[in-house]
């Protein structure tokens, strides 16, 4: 059975947004979709519920007040444009809060938290399609185009400054960002980084040592300041 999600907020474009993202899992349908949390109550009088996306900042009501004052409410995971807010809503047992504009890989996140507090039941229905759903790659802007780079493709990731050079199989791409920016696309489980300057993925991993990491003939230098990889290269 997919998973019924009730989207509140009252901007239009932040529901399509919630809309398209939840689009892309199969084990998720939406239910409904209200801009206001009376509407919200409306519908959860009639219909069943199992995970609300509720928006923080709303006229006359706000959707903590709304948390405060509804008991047995379905998981509930907030959104909101101001970071300042979200611990108030870890203070009434939330799954997670999303900062606005949501990315994909971030909901996907918060889904899975709402997973895993699941019934063993629910999660074993749901793992299989959620490995199929995740990332398979990013695309980077080079010269005013978009470039497909795919997670398996990298070799590893180099920082120059205000670019980045993408190593892959087939070539290298110099992309106008930050390390740390590409670093959060990424899926920690395939990549780790072992230098303020470099990303490597775990697999391309061919032996290395407490100062270095070698990816075929390249050699790699691990910064001070990361030397607890080790133990992840060691179980990878």
């Amino acid at each position: 059975m997919p998973v019924k999600c009730l989207l509140v907020d009252d901007e239009s474009p932040a529901i399509d947004l919630l809309k398209k993202h939840i689009s892309a899992l199969p084990d998720l349908e939406v239910a409904a979709a209200c801009y206001s949390v009376m509407e919200a109550a409306e519908v959860l009088k009639h219909q069943s519920i199992d995970l609300i996306f509720l928006d923080i900042q709303m006229p006359v009501l706000t959707g903590l007040d709304f948390l405060k004052s509804v008991k047995n409410l379905p998981k509930v995971i907030l959104t909101t444009a101001y970071r300042e807010y979200a611990l108030d809503g870890y203070d009434l047992d939330i799954v997670d809060y999303l900062l606005k504009p949501i990315s994909f890989e971030r909901f996907f996140k918060a889904v899975e938290r709402y997973y895993a507090r699941a019934t063993p039941q629910q999660q074993l229905q749901t793992t299989a399609s959620l490995q199929a759903s995740k990332p398979s790659h990013i695309y980077v802007n080079v010269n005013k185009k978009n470039h497909k780079v795919l997670f398996e493709s990298i070799l590893y990731i180099e920082s120059l400054k205000d670019y980045v050079r993408i190593h892959t199989t087939d070539k290298a791409l110099v992309v106008k960002s930050n390390i740390g920016a590409i670093a959060t696309q990424l899926p920690p489980e395939q990549f780790l980084r072992i230098h303020r300057s470099f990303i490597v993925a775990l697999d391309k991993v061919t032996a290395y040592t407490a100062l270095d990491v070698e990816i075929g003939a390249i050699e790699i230098p691990i910064g001070q300041t990361y030397r607890e990889v080790i133990k992840k290269l060691a179980g990878s």
